[in-house]
Formats: C-alpha cells, sequence, structure tokens
C-alpha cells in the first residue's frame, strides 16, 4: 500500500464517475424537460436523420391536406355559379316552348320571350364574367379548354371539355388532358338520312291522283279524293306536317315524263327512321309498307394534350336520343357537329378547329409530381350550346324568327348538357380525388406521426428509471468522492 498526498487516485477515480452520473442525470432531465428523447444530433445521429426527413414529409401532408381543402372550396365555388346558370338555362327553355306555340302567340308576345330571353343570357355572361375564386376567375376560360372552329364549311361547331379518351402513337387508350393545339378530322363512315322511294310513276309533277287513298307516314295520315289533288299538292301536304313527321317529300324525275315520289328524314343519322303504310298504292305500284333507318357518321379526331402529343380520338355521331347523326360525340362527351359539306369520307384528314389550354393545377401530395389537373370550360353564351345548330351557340337565339323556338331548343338543350357534364365531372374530381385524398393524406400523416414520435419523444417510464439510476449514483459518487477525499489524512499519522 502507498500513501501519496500530491496524488488521490481514489479521488479522481470517484470524480470521474460523479461527473459521469451528473453529465448523465443532466440529460435525463433535459429528456424529461422537453419530451423529447433527441434535443440534439449527438443524442442519436441516425435517429434525428430518419426523424427530420419524417418531420418534412408529415408538414408537407399537413400543407397537401390545407390545399385539397381549398380547391374543394374553389370547386364548390364554381358549381355554385352553374347551379345558377342552370336555372337561367332552364327559364330559358320554357321561353323558348312557349314561343313554339305560334298558333297563340303575336309578335310582341315572341319579343317578349326574346327579351327576357336576351337577359338571361346577359346574366350567364355576367356570371361567366365575374365567378372567381380569390383573385382567380373560373368561368371566363382561363380555368379550362375552349375551343373555335377554324372550318366552318366541314364544321359547323365544336365543344371540347378539358380531357379525351384515345391513343397516342398507337398505346393503348387512356384520358388525357386537352393542351393547345390544331384539330383534324377525318370522316371515316359518311352519315345518311332515312329514305323511302316510291316505283309509281306519274307523268308530271301536275298529274292527278286517280285513287282515293290514304299514306301513312311516321304515324300522319294523309288522305286524298280520286281526281281531286295532283301528286305536287299532295306532297305539299305532306311536307306541311314535317315538323311532326320528321320527314319531307320530294317529285323527283327518275327519267323523262317519269315522275316519282322520294321520302327522306330531315335529320341524318340511325335516330330519324321512315315508316310508309302505302296499302292503295299511290306511292307504290303495289300496296307497301316499308322502313328505312339512315346511318351515323364516324370520324377520327387527332387534338394535342397537355404534354404536346397527338391523340388519336374516335368520335360517332348519334350516340344519344335524338341526336343527328352529324353531331359526333365521343367518350368524354366532346361534341363536333359536321356540316353537309364535312359529311365526306373522300375529304381525308383536315385541320378544323383549335384548342386552348388553361387548366387548373393542385398540388394535392408531400412530395414533387403529386398534383392533380382540372378544367372548367368557358361559360360564357357564345362557347356553349355549340355543336347543335351549325355555326350557333347560346347567344344567336331568336325565336322571334321562323323556326327560332326550335332551334332555340336544341341550342339551350346542348347547353344544358353541357353545364351538366362540368358539373358532373366537378363533383367527381371532388368526391373521388379532392375528398379522398384528404382522407388518405390524414390516415399517411397519422402513421407518420407515430413513427416519428417512436424516434424522436421520449419515453418517459423508461426514462424516469435512467434519471432515479443516475440520480442515486450522483448522490452515492459525491458520497464516496468525500471518503476519498478524507483519506489522504491517514499521512498525518505518520508524521507525528
Amino acid at each position: 500500500m502507498s500513501l501519496r498526498i500530491n496524488t488521490n487516485m481514489s479521488a479522481l477515480n470517484a470524480l470521474r464517475n460523479v461527473e459521469r452520473a451528473s453529465d448523465g442525470f443532466g440529460r435525463s432531465i433535459e429528456k424529461l424537460a422537453s419530451g423529447l428523447r433527441i434535443n440534439r444530433s449527438a443524442d442519436d445521429p441516425a435517429g434525428l436523420i430518419r426523424s427530420e426527413d419524417l418531420r418534412a414529409q408529415i408538414t408537407g401532408l399537413e400543407q397537401a391536406i390545407a390545399n385539397s381543402q381549398d380547391a374543394t372550396n374553389l370547386v364548390k365555388t364554381a358549381e355554385g355559379a352553374l347551379e345558377e346558370v342552370h336555372n337561367l338555362l332552364r327559364s330559358m327553355r320554357q321561353l323558348a316552348v312557349a314561343s313554339g306555340n305560334t298558333g297563340t302567340n303575336d309578335l310582341t308576345a315572341l319579343q317578349a320571350n326574346q327579351n327576357q330571353i336576351a337577359s338571361a343570357i346577359d346574366s350567364i355572361n355576367r356570371i361567366a364574367a365575374q365567378t372567381q375564386f380569390g383573385t382567380k376567375k373560373l368561368l371566363d376560360g382561363t380555368a379550362g379548354t375552349s375551343a373555335v372552329v377554324t372550318d366552318f364549311q366541314r364544321v359547323g361547331g365544336m365543344f371540347f371539355g378539358g380531357s379525351v379518351f384515345g391513343s397516342v402513337a398507337g398505346a393503348a387508350s387512356q384520358d388525357y388532358a386537352i393542351g393547345s393545339g390544331i384539330v383534324t378530322i377525318d370522316v371515316t363512315q359518311a352519315a345518311t338520312r332515312a329514305t323511302v322511294t316510291g316505283n309509281r310513276v306519274y307523268t308530271a309533277p301536275t298529274s292527278v291522283i286517280a285513287t282515293s287513298a290514304t299514306v301513312v307516314i311516321n304515324g300522319v295520315s294523309f288522305s286524298t279524293q280520286a281526281n281531286t289533288e295532283t301528286l305536287q299538292s299532295f306532297v305539299d301536304r305532306i311536307n306541311s306536317q314535317s315538323s311532326v313527321t320528321g320527314v319531307v317529300a320530294e317529285v323527283f324525275e327518275a327519267a323523262a315524263n317519269d315522275y316519282r315520289v322520294r321520302l327522306r328524314a330531315k335529320e341524318y343519322g340511325a335516330n330519324f327512321s321512315v315508316t310508309v303504310n302505302d296499302q292503295q298504292a299511290i306511292l307504290f305500284t303495289t300496296a307497301t309498307s316499308t322502313t328505312a333507318s339512315g346511318q351515323n357518321a364516324t370520324a377520327t379526331v387527332s387534338v394535342t394534350n397537355i404534354d404536346g402529343g397527338v391523340v388519336t380520338v374516335l368520335f360517332t355521331g348519334g350516340k344519344a336520343s335524338g341526336d343527328s347523326g352529324l353531331r359526333l360525340t365521343d367518350a368524354k362527351g366532346n361534341v363536333i357537329l359536321l356540316n353537309e359539306y364535312g359529311n365526306d369520307t373522300t375529304t381525308g384528314d383536315g385541320a378544323v378547329g383549335r384548342t386552348s389550354a388553361g387548366q387548373l393545377q393542385f398540388q394535392i401530395g408531400a412530395n414533387a409530381g403529386q398534383v392533380a389537373r382540372f378544367s372548367i370550360n368557358n361559360m360564357r353564351a357564345d362557347q356553349i350550346g355549340t355543336g347543335a345548330v351549325s355555326g350557333k351557340s347560346l347567344k344567336d337565339i331568336d325565336v322571334t324568327k321562323t323556326g327560332g323556338a326550335e332551334e332555340a331548343l336544341k341550342i339551350i338543350d346542348a347547353a344544358i348538357q353541357q353545364v351538366s357534364k362540368l358539373r358532373g365531372d366537378m363533383g367527381a374530381f371532388q368526391k373521388n380525388v379532392l375528398e379522398s385524398n384528404m382522407r388518405s393524406l390524414a390516415v399517411a400523416k397519422e402513421n407518420l406521426t407515430a413513427s416519428e414520435s417512436a424516434i424522436r419523444d421520449t419515453n418517459f417510464a423508461e426514462e424516469i428509471s435512467r434519471f432515479t439510476k443516475f440520480q442515486i449514483l450522483q448522490q452515492a459518487g459525491m458520497s464516496v468522492l468525500g471518503q476519498a477525499n478524507f483519506a489522504p489524512q491517514g499521512v498525518l499519522q505518520l508524521i507525528r
């Protein structure tokens, strides 16, 4: 045993252990006070890296949820404005139906109806111009796709929403967002009108019908007495009921002194037929009952997508009940109305219009590229109701002119369909994209927060036991240090 005064190794050893216990006690106090297991990188370098990554994801998810909620509010704002547009369109349709009752309405009544329609059109334009979310316009065309016709000789009108379903470079068909570019069309099957041609020969249009008989055309009976009516006057009576039968008649010269009657549907396509029951053989040489149907047009249309690719899309006429075979629609409800000149398979591809894109983009995820896009069409009166009457839109309605009420109904019905489609797309986007995304992000945030907490937060039960250990070690070390410091006093016994 050696006894030293200058260097007390026992005290140094006790001091080192007291300092370790004191340092552990201090760290334990810090963790208990802050509630965090990792207060600085030295506490757990690897854990700090993992937890910071998770924290970044969590804050990103929180903002993505907020973004989705803002997007939902924007869609609700636009949808509320479109509901009022729907109300105005229904009022306009009621006025158009009333204007069609020309048997009781005079010009003053028609002009009154037209004034109300004009007022409704002004309101629709005002809604389109003024509806906004914050400072962002929603219905003026800047937030969606618009389309204009460039070849009115071939196409009477077109309407494009925000997307098409087609193929790029022969790949499998899928949905594509429409971008800015030209629209080309290639008619692969021309539309035809239902036609029934009689084979009874008359020497002239003025020839007198010698038989008392009745011909039933599309359910409407046309009767004549023997030797009292010419062929032309009988045809004129058929044409006077065209608005009811949907059939027009004409006398044509098949050969010299060979005049016959041809019955044709007013509209192109398979939705319109001609049924003739001629049991007394006025139009035919024998008693005849026959039906003919038209054929719908089909076309391949090319548009530019938002990435600059060319999308090939199939358009088919007469898809909806009552639609003309020249009114072509695709799987997404986009519309192109062919003119008779454009209803030709021999003209080949041709540019007929142009699209302009202005989509809304929403960041609905915590990472780059996690976005959703939605297009809100231009709702001005000159942009809706297109594709129903060649060259006309909602702004062109005039119920005071002959046939104006019938045109108005077609245009307004097309406008209602377009607004309904946009509202339906909005509802699907809100429900299936935004609201679903918010629920998914909330679950992800909850799980990531749990993982981050497991890495970074203090486990109080474990830390309290560690705190108690260091507290006892510190107290015991201080007591032992005191004993160690007292040990060198034994040397005094030797020098007395």
